[in-house]
């Protein structure tokens, strides 16, 4: 059986037209939990519990013959939200049943009798929430010392555990042994304000005011921060007798492209042309010597290392006292 045919199954049996029947409207419903994982859900009249429950064990359809678990949820001034979550071993199928308790006579009838593993799950409610199962065999604290007072899982109940005693452990954020001052933390839902309630109530100094934070001048109004001293050097004061141009800048050059002493500031010769690339060793493209000379003429480190003239002559052999 689908989910859906699950709920439909279990409202067509628990529907009765008589005049007799408790008032209460039952709906079927779904879960959450995407496809494969929704179960079916029914919300029945809380004088129809026991009744739902034992219809859901015993229908040959439903046979849900096992008890998984039995909680409650706080739902404030609607009351409380029982919910007990039911399985078929043999159909393979879930079942979560609902009903709702109100909260100025939380009693509900007691399923041990028909499920006796739900008798520690009624217990667990019981003294968490405070709901009363009727015909409990032994409904009894389960979990609380003895004497403890209130339900926990209430809304309204109190977290006293930070009033009534140090919080265990390392320190608040911001706190030192200096005792300096720091930001007041946020109190959760259900601590209530250490000097309104517990053991040092009207005991604990206020918090400081605020400081009120310093006003900062418009940016208009803000003096003129004065410029720091430079620490360039002194120029020496130009002698009026020196035909020379003041010197400027390094970078600076004159609007026709040349520089101070007059070349071309481009690269190129006086006469517009470029200048003749010379290679590392002081010679021309065309192979002859940069400084105009004869390569006999050069000293001989500048010679080539063949004895070659930079023509490409033959070199004149030395002659000796042998030769012709």
């Amino acid at each position: 059986m689908t989910p859906e045919e699950v709920g439909e199954r279990l409202v067509a049996l628990l529907t009765d037209d008589s005049p007799d029947a408790p008032p209460g409207e039952i709906v079927a419903g779904l879960s959450g939990g995407g496809p494969g994982h929704e179960r079916a859900v029914v919300d029945v009249p809380v004088a129809r519990w026991w009744e739902t429950v034992g219809t859901a064990k015993h229908n040959g359809a439903l046979g849900c013959d096992y008890f998984d678990w039995l909680s409650a949820v706080d739902e404030l001034d609607d009351g409380f939200r029982v919910v007990a979550h039911l399985y078929s071993t043999r159909r393979r199928h879930a079942l979560l049943l609902r009903t709702l308790v109100p909260r100025d006579n939380p009693v509900i009838e007691s399923a041990v009798e028909l499920f006796p593993g739900a008798d520690w799950h009624e217990r667990e409610t019981y003294e968490m929430f405070g709901i009363t199962f009727a015909r409990h065999p032994d409904l009894r604290p389960l979990l609380l010392p003895p004497g403890f007072e209130g339900n926990p899982l209430r809304k309204e109940f109190v977290l006293a555990s930070r009033v009534a005693k140090a919080w265990p452990g390392a320190k608040e954020p911001g706190e030192s042994e200096a005792g300096t001052a720091k930001r007041a933390p946020m109190r959760p839902p259900g601590v209530p304000d250490p000097n309104e309630w517990g053991p040092r109530a009207g005991q604990v100094p206020s918090a400081p005011a605020a400081r009120p934070a310093r006003s900062r001048p418009a940016p208009a109004d803000r003096p003129r921060r004065a410029s720091p001293p430079s620490t360039a050097p002194l120029e020496p004061p130009a002698d009026p007798t020196d035909p020379r141009p003041p010197a400027g800048p390094a970078d600076a050059r004159p609007a026709d492209g040349r520089t101070a002493d007059g070349r071309p500031a481009d690269g190129r010769a006086a006469d517009g042309g470029p200048v003749e690339e010379r290679p590392a060793d002081g010679r021309l493209a065309d192979g002859r010597p940069a400084v105009g000379r004869p390569a006999e003429e050069r000293p001989a480190e500048e010679r080539p290392a063949d004895g070659r003239p930079a023509d490409g002559g033959s070199a004149e052999a030395p002659r000796g006292e042998g030769g012709d």
